[in-house]
Formats: structure tokens, C-alpha cells, sequence
């Protein structure tokens, strides 16, 4: 893991003191009523240097997961995650991947 974050992933301003991982420290970044519509590249200015933890083991900045966000624009929070998790999945982020229309039902 790399020392110069601007932030301990896994610390209190980072994790808000407990280890909580990708879309939930990505979701903490805005107010669900007040940001939206959200401008992804402003979104990135502002937080793209952020640590994001992806498992247990990785740590990635903001702008490498959202470097696979095609949307521009988010009209509310919902968007925001569906393009994240898809992001989070094309860029091969995470370790399960679920498949076809019905995929088992595993925790991820």
C-alpha cells in the first residue's frame, strides 16, 4: 500500500474509523440531496487523489475506478452507483463477478 495518500484509508478521516470499502467511502463523498445533478469530472477534481479501498488487500484512487465511468453527469445517487459498480466491474476492481441473467446468489 502506498504511504502518500492525502488520508489513511483505514483511518478515522479516510474510513470513518473502521475499515469500509469502495462504494460506501465513495457514497460518503456527497449529500444524496444537495450534489445532484453531479458532474463526474468535478467529482473527480475534487476527490480523485482519495483512497479507495477495494478488499482487503488493495487500495486504488478514486480516479482509477471512475476512469471506467462512461456517464458524465449523475441525476441522482442511484445513477451515481449503478455507473460506479459497473466501473468497479469493467475495470476488474472486484474479485466476484456474478454471470448471465439469473447468477447464483453469493455474498460478495
Amino acid at each position: 500500500m502506498s504511504n502518500d495518500w492525502p488520508v489513511d484509508p483505514d483511518g478515522e478521516e479516510g474510513s470513518e474509523g473502521g475499515r469500509k470499502y469502495d462504494m460506501r467511502i465513495i457514497a460518503d463523498k456527497v449529500d444524496e440531496e444537495e450534489d445532484f445533478p453531479l458532474e463526474r469530472d468535478a467529482f473527480v477534481e475534487e476527490y480523485g487523489d482519495y483512497p479507495i479501498r477495494v478488499n482487503y488487500e488493495r487500495v486504488v484512487a478514486l480516479r482509477e475506478i471512475f476512469e471506467y465511468v462512461d456517464e458524465s453527469e449523475f441525476e441522482t445517487i442511484l445513477d451515481m452507483h449503478k455507473a460506479v459498480g459497473n466501473a468497479m466491474r469493467e475495470g476488474d476492481f472486484w474479485d466476484y463477478h456474478p454471470k448471465g441473467a439469473n447468477p447464483e446468489k453469493k455474498r460478495a
